[in-house]
């Protein structure tokens, strides 16, 4: 699961792993930042909150059995005690699991039974129920307590375990290590330009490995930079944090800059303090990124990465038309890239996995021999060794940023008794990118469109995974083969 002993001295040699850990590197930034902001939202944590509040947290939790090696899902808002967990948990060598917000019973459960998870620290009471096999922690009741010496972790070992976007099923766990996990960010802070004068906005859900680590919260931290945490990503929340905060640099997906687009024009709200738009999570077409520096007045930054390592940035002094027209260059110089014919994008590198936890088959087929990672992505080199993401080879849709297995919601829909086959597919949108379609063949009448809607609903699977379009058809047309070709159901809509 880890690097090789080659691997890692070539890495520690160069300076990108620095045998630092989570915990000790949050107490370094104690020690060098103090009382300078660093988690700005209903509350305002300084540095130095933020590592008392870990270590209280962290014996709290060590009273209650956590220990090195346990899985906790974490499955928290925008706020402060966010990070205070992540650091605790690091502190302790359990492992957090990092669930999203949008998140339900289907997908919680499935979290917490797979991961045989010590924990489940939720923001309600009533999530209680989403794992009622798993002893749940609601924000009210984290048990903070005098702190505990702890000893330090291993920086090559796992600290947490975040969700891939994974193509068939429920997402694979991706193991992070102290050692890779904190030079992507360090080094993604560097590269954005991030001092202990900047202000980032984290306006994506904090779970989510782009606005954790690109550079993220994390990378803001690393900088002595303050993080104002926002609720919501609308324009309506986030426009009155950026003039009262003077907030520097942000991130969004492709449909939400679209629509900070179409609000600036007419906001009375004061941006001009942002001097950097990060937009990634998905393909932000050239269109609407040449419109971010007139409307917005800031300098767009294209984001193209993925939770299992690889991140690219197009540079803050590239020339526009590579601003505008790639998705940008690998981070580190140690990333290593192979586009195959066809432009599948293999990549290995310091921060850049070696396998999915806890799935031998799966692994078998996304790494080769040699240690790439096979991403699924399509993609093109220019000569200035930025790429153009052209596609997925894997059969993924991506929905406004969020990624979505098809077969997982076929799986619910052919538990509805009218349901006798459903394929599921990705289809163009303006706004999303793609949106959700199900073709459905029923046995007898159709059901209505809004009872399968309430069906899925009910199976507590997230909100963004339910299909925005439902089409009733005899049969699926066939590949030569004899499956199903999804790339002419596509072609249908």
């Amino acid at each position: 699961m880890h690097w090789t002993d080659e691997e890692a001295a070539r890495y520690r040699a160069l300076g990108y792993w620095r045998g630092v850990s989570f915990g000790a590197l949050l107490r370094e930034l104690a020690g060098r930042y103090g009382k300078r902001p660093a988690l700005i939202a209903a509350e305002r944590w300084s540095f130095d909150d933020l590592d008392a509040r870990a270590d209280r947290l962290a014996a709290g939790l060590h009273r209650r059995g956590i220990g090195p090696g346990d899985r906790v899902v974490v499955q928290l808002p925008n706020v402060p005690q966010f990070h205070q967990v992540c650091f605790a948990l690091y502190r302790l060598g359990a492992w957090p699991v990092f669930a999203l917000p949008a998140h339900r019973s289907a997908e919680i459960s499935y979290f917490c039974e797979f991961t045989e998870a010590a924990a489940y620290i939720c923001a309600e009471e009533a999530d209680r129920e989403r794992a009622p096999g798993t002893p749940a922690i609601p924000l009210a009741e984290l048990p903070e307590e005098d702190p505990v010496e702890l000893p330090d972790r291993d920086p090559g070992e796992v600290a947490f375990l975040q969700l891939s976007g994974g193509s068939t099923g429920l997402p694979k766990l991706i193991p992070r290590t102290h050692d890779d996990y904190i030079y992507s960010f360090r080094a993604s802070a560097e590269l954005c330009g991030l001092t202990p004068d900047s202000v980032y906005l984290c306006a994506l859900p904090a779970a989510h490995n782009f606005p954790m680590s690109s550079p993220g919260v994390f990378g803001a931290l690393s900088a002595g930079a303050a993080s104002v945490l926002a609720a919501d990503p609308s324009p309506a929340t986030c426009f009155p944090l950026i003039e009262r905060e003077r907030v520097s640099i942000a991130a969004l997906v492709p449909p939400l800059a679209l629509l900070w687009l179409r609000a600036a024009a007419s906001t009375p709200h004061d941006l001009s303090s942002l001097e950097v738009l990060q937009v990634g999570g998905a393909k932000f077409s050239a269109e609407a990124a040449r419109r971010v520096r007139p409307e917005l007045g800031c300098t767009l930054q294209q984001v193209f990465g993925m939770a299992e390592g690889l991140v690219n940035y197009t540079r803050l002094d590239d020339p526009e038309e590579l601003v505008v027209g790639t998705q940008g260059r690998p981070l580190s110089p140690a990333d290593e890239i192979v586009v195959e014919p066809g432009g599948h994008l293999l990549t290995r590198g310091p921060y850049t996995i070696k396998a999915y936890w806890r799935a031998e088959e799966h692994n078998r087929q996304a790494f080769t021999p040699d240690g790439f990672y096979r991403t699924g992505d399509l993609v093109r080199l220019t000569p200035t060794g930025h790429l153009v993401v052209e596609g997925r080879a894997k059969d993924q849709i991506n929905r406004g940023g969020e990624k979505i297995a098809p077969e997982e919601v076929e799986n619910h829909l052919l538990a509805h008794p009218s349901v006798h086959d459903a394929s599921v597919v990705g289809v163009p949108d303006p706004f999303l990118g793609e949106r959700v379609c199900a073709y459905v063949i029923c046995e007898g009448a159709p059901p209505p469109r809004t009872e399968l809607r309430a069906f899925l609903t009910a199976r507590g699977i997230a909100a963004f995974k339910i299909p925005d379009l439902f089409e009733y058809v005899d049969a699926f047309p066939n590949t030569a083969v004899g499956k199903v070709s999804k790339l002419h159901l596509r072609e249908r809509t």
